[in-house]
């Protein structure tokens, strides 16, 4: 058995900041019980005019009482965020290559009583209430940037991501305090092959930030046990090791605290049980969709750490194989070697496990019913776009693809109408990006074109409707998408760079005037 807790790079990382939630403890709670700001992450984004301690003592001397006394305290005592990015072209394209300028953040020192953490170089944001650079965003984001000529943003993110990892030894769901307790979906090796810089300073300490994500995400699995799991290590019933979500910390989200906290009380569960689940979800880029919940009509029944995601370990193997790469380049034979082993275990274990041949499709297992869950979703497209799967489990997937998961404006989420964000009628610029890469793969072409061109189409219909990109589009209607916990986000970071991408690869293929 190879040893992979012993995989982790000397070197402690640094002691995670307190999250808002630990700074301002009653103030906070208050602040976020009597919903202050209709947005939770408003406040935990704010920055202070004084010191925690100045700010909390005030508060207990002027007691306010009421929602409204509330909100003139923290507008007294916080700087509040604000955004916007605004209409810029007649078109699509070039408003895509208007916005970056509108996206993009210098490096930053955060002053005292900011959330935000430190980031010495440049950096794309989502837009809206994502004010911050978010992982699993960036590598789409970054595709778009790369078709535009912008490699001097791709490359100060990537240097972003390898300061994030050196300093927390992972890389955070996003740029703030309360997002260190749990990482995204691992696309880190996938923007380290945007690069094109050979520096070979820059490829060791590249490859070092790989290493360390990877024994971040197996650092429990000296602990999992026979048939157990620890942290984000799961041992499979043949001994085998995949992966899970999961967040270091077991209390509500300080971003969605009073809707955390809303959830557990009507789940009748722990609470911190509740709270591990909510916040795994949110690690896993889908928060939230019925690949979590035991009953797809409520939320309270939401169970992701009990769930081995079938998405998560493609990526996971995607970077083994990226780490046993690069190693092979530096001539670090040893580290080649135990990582191409890591990796072909875990190609085996996700064939035995996460693959149902008789419902052609792959799929999240379940660690109590032993067996895959009911939900088909875009993540079935996972082991495709990493390349791990089959010619004949291809053929098989594509064509369980063309029958449920195609929509009129692109790829479904999932076939569930819940009311989540991560369902259906959503479709997600990242799930397109990654159906369009696998079907390609494979040799589906003509697949993988429809689901570009309808995607397309959807953004710029909606986009001359309303003059804005946004997070999430309805693609059974082709209009604005909706659900979750907050309102409909413009901007946006993932939707430019993969629409951006797409239409590229439309164009080189004759298909691009068809699809605008």
């Amino acid at each position: 058995m190879i040893a992979v807790a012993a995989l982790m790079l000397p070197g402690a990382a640094s002691a995670a900041p307190p999250s808002p939630a630990e700074l301002y403890g009653p103030l906070f709670e208050a602040v976020q019980r009597e919903r202050v700001f209709d947005d939770g992450k408003t406040f935990v984004d704010a920055t202070a005019r004084a010191r925690p301690e100045a700010i909390l003592t005030a508060y207990e001397q002027e007691r306010p009482a009421t929602r409204e006394a509330l909100r003139a305290f923290v507008e007294r005592h916080f700087i509040l965020p604000g955004d916007g990015a605004q209409d810029t072209a007649d078109n699509l394209v070039a408003h895509i290559g208007g916005l970056w300028p509108q996206l993009t953040r210098p490096p930053l020192d955060p002053p005292a009583g900011s959330s935000a953490l430190a980031l010495p170089a440049p950096y794309v944001v989502p837009g809206g209430r994502f004010r911050e650079i978010y992982y699993w965003d960036s590598y789409f984001t970054m595709l778009g940037l790369k078709v535009d000529g912008r490699d001097d943003l791709v490359e100060a993110m990537l240097a972003d991501f390898v300061s994030l990892i050196e300093r927390y030894g992972h890389i955070p769901n996003g740029t703030r305090s309360y997002y260190l307790s749990r990482s995204q979906p691992p696309f880190f090796a996938l923007m380290v092959g945007l690069s094109d810089n050979d520096s070979p300073a820059l490829a060791r300490a590249r490859l070092a930030a790989l290493r360390a994500e990877h024994a971040y995400w197996m650092r429990g699995a000296a602990c999992a046990g026979t048939h157990g799991a620890c942290e984000r290590v799961v041992r499979m019933p043949d001994g085998s090791l995949l992966n899970r979500y999961w967040d270091d910390k077991a209390t509500p989200r300080d971003e969605s605290w009073a809707e955390d906290v809303a959830t557990a009380r009507e789940s009748n569960r722990d609470p911190a049980i509740v709270y591990r689940h909510l916040r795994a979800g949110a690690e896993s880029g889908w928060d939230f969709s019925s690949r979590w919940l035991s009953d797809p009509a409520r939320l309270a029944t939401i169970r992701t750490t009990d769930i081995v995601p079938v998405d998560l370990n493609s990526l996971l193997w995607t970077l083994e194989t990226t780490i046993a790469r690069r190693c092979r380049a530096s001539a670090e034979a040893a580290c080649a070697g135990t990582f191409a082993a890591l990796a072909e275990r875990r190609h085996a274990a996700i064939n035995r496990y996460l693959w149902n041949g008789s419902q052609a499709r792959f799929g999240d297992w379940d660690r109590e019913s032993r067996r895959l869950t009911p939900v088909l979703s875009a993540a079935t497209l996972y082991p495709l776009f990493a390349g791990i799967a089959s010619r004949d489990q291809a053929r098989a997937v594509a064509s369980t693809v063309r029958k449920d998961l195609l929509a009129p404006g692109g790829l479904r989420t999932t076939l569930a109408r819940t009311g989540q964000q991560w369902d259906a009628p959503n479709g997600w610029a990242p799930l397109q990006w990654v159906a369009a890469e696998a079907l390609k793969n494979y040799g589906e072409h003509a697949l993988a074109r429809t689901i570009a061109a309808r995607w397309v189409a959807t953004v710029e219909r909606t986009w001359r409707g309303t003059g804005k990109m946004l997070e999430k589009y309805d693609i059974e209607e082709q209009r604005p998408g909706g659900g979750g916990e907050y309102p409909l986000q413009d901007g946006f970071g993932w939707t430019n760079g993969v629409t951006r991408a797409l239409i590229a690869e439309l164009d080189e293929t004759g298909a691009g005037r068809e699809a605008r």
